[in-house]
């Protein structure tokens, strides 16, 4: 027996009460995790963090509640484990929530766990990584967590825009525990194993009648095709802890900080004299036709830094593309409409899509690129009744709210309402520049040429180029397109100076 009185006995007691936090519940219960192919909650952030960076509190955690028999059962850690540590070198506070723990119910001590990390993300500046799963309150402790969970969904609405909040859901969160991943700025989840659904499917069925399993009701694939709330699907724990370092790599400490450089060929002299083969590419890429579709991934890849491009969203409304690239070692977000699908229009989901990838490039100070080819909003009934119109407007809102630098490159069609939301000049883009192949106008020629009364041919020839929106200013420059990775590292290099002093409000009110 452990001599108390001593001091070695004080320091074998202390290394026996750590010892157990390694498995809270015992060694079959990690097995258990393993055979089902996933993850204990402590090897998630052990292999996230560099190695020998975590320094873990609240370790000793236990819960305090005595009803129903709940203080026959008090395992440290009480069912998450948080702490800090160093991605690349960087700090960052972690937590990880363990589903083996009361089935991963949220009690208020777990609560207290977690306020205390967010309140220490947010007081220190570092991003914020979670692994979350857990089946909502504690209901044995009451109406306690309940509260907690509104302190928690308090704390990261308070956070939010001040530093990057990034969640991998590993399992299966219900309850009031989908609000924390619903909040994160980027979501993962994992194929197969992982589902984010507010009620249990025991109800579902009971009301519907209809017994789905979770990943089916709303698994990965699930919010990544038809909500669009996850932002990658991932087919396990490493690889979502892979895609993270990625990610992580493109983004700031927090909202005050420049986001990491990586070095890269630094461009010197005239723009004109450093087009090299690569560049020449892109002036074959537009098809002749206006009508034939491409693939503006081509057009992507010989923009940025070795052809490295982090999209984020694939799946979901693959009209538009956003992701993550670096100019020069610089991080960039580029938002391009894709033409091919849906030739390039523009619909709800895209307009939500691009809304909210804008934002999240303005919070972290990432310059934002639009590759515009866009011949309109998609004309569908249901696009007008699913509230288009409102989605139209929060895309023009965040663009024009947006104060980091914005440069447009307009490379086919700009047509009607979906130019003036796309990076239009006079929505705030800083330079636009437009290759001789676009067409920037009120309408294409077929509807135009009906509204005024006049042939299609005479309407082209006057309207369907570039150079009428070059004479008001609408466009700084028409560029041979080999040159575009030029003029986009001379703007970025302009851009870094540019300073906005935003009006005196409490906050705009953003259609939703």
């Amino acid at each position: 027996m452990t001599d108390l009185s001593t001091t070695a006995g004080k320091l074998a007691d202390l290394r026996a009460r750590l010892s157990e936090t390694e498995a809270p519940l015992g060694e079959e219960t990690q097995s258990q995790r393993h055979s089902e192919g996933l993850m204990t909650a402590r090897e998630r952030i052990g292999e996230l963090l560099d190695e020998g960076s975590f320094v873990e509190i609240d370790a000793l955690a236990r819960h305090r509640a005595t009803d129903y028999g709940m203080d026959a059962t008090r395992p440290v850690t009480d069912g998450v484990i948080t702490g800090y540590g160093t991605i690349q070198g960087r700090k960052v506070c972690v937590y990880s929530q363990d589903a083996t723990i009361f089935a991963g119910a949220l009690g208020e001590v777990y609560g207290e766990k977690m306020v205390k990390l967010i309140e220490l993300a947010t007081r220190t500046g570092v991003p914020l990584i979670g692994f979350s799963e857990g089946a909502g309150a504690r209901v044995a402790e009451g109406l306690l967590p309940l509260g907690m969970f509104a302190r928690i969904s308090r704390l990261l609405t308070q956070a939010s825009g001040i530093i990057p909040h990034i969640c991998v859901l590993s399992g299966e969160a219900s309850g009031a525990h989908v609000i924390a991943p619903a909040l994160a700025d980027v979501l993962v989840m994992l194929e197969g194993s992982s589902a984010l659904q507010l009620t249990p499917n025991d109800v579902v069925a009971s009301v519907t009648g209809i017994e789905e399993a979770s990943v089916e009701l709303a698994g990965g694939s699930v919010h990544a095709h038809k909500s669009g709330l996850c932002h990658r699907v991932v087919s396990d724990d490493h690889a979502a802890i892979r895609f993270v370092h990625t990610l992580f790599g493109y983004l700031p400490q927090n909202n005050r900080a420049e986001a990491p450089r990586t070095d890269a060929e630094i461009m010197q002299g005239a723009i004109n004299a450093n087009i090299t083969p690569r560049d020449r590419e892109l002036d074959e890429v537009i098809p002749d036709s206006i009508n034939q579709p491409f693939n503006v991934m081509q057009l992507i890849d010989r923009l940025v830094d070795n052809a490295e491009f982090l999209e984020i969203q694939d799946s979901y409304a693959p009209n538009v593309i956003c992701g993550f690239a670096r100019v020069e070692g610089r991080a960039v977000g580029i938002l391009a409409n894709q033409p091919e699908q849906l030739a390039g229009c523009l619909d709800s989901k895209a307009c939500r899509k691009a809304a909210r990838f804008i934002r999240t490039c303005d919070t972290f100070n990432l310059p934002i690129i639009e590759i515009v080819d866009v011949p309109g909003f998609l004309p569908a009934k249901e696009e007008e009744q699913s509230g288009v119109q409102a989605r139209a407007a929060a895309l023009a809102y965040a663009y024009a709210e947006a104060s980091v630098g914005k440069i447009t490159v307009i490379v086919r069609r700009a047509m009607g309402a979906a130019y003036t939301v796309m990076g239009a000049k006079d929505l705030g883009a800083d330079l636009v520049f437009a290759w001789p192949t676009a067409e920037i106008a009120a309408a294409d020629a077929t509807i135009a040429s009906t509204v005024l009364n006049t042939s299609e041919e005479d309407y082209s020839e006057k309207h369907l180029n570039p150079y009428r929106a070059a004479e008001l200013g609408m466009v700084d420059a028409v560029i041979p397109p080999a040159e575009t990775r030029g003029h986009i590292i001379e703007g970025l290099r302009l851009l870094d100076r540019k300073t906005m002093t935003p009006p005196a409000r409490k906050h705009g009110n953003m259609p939703l």
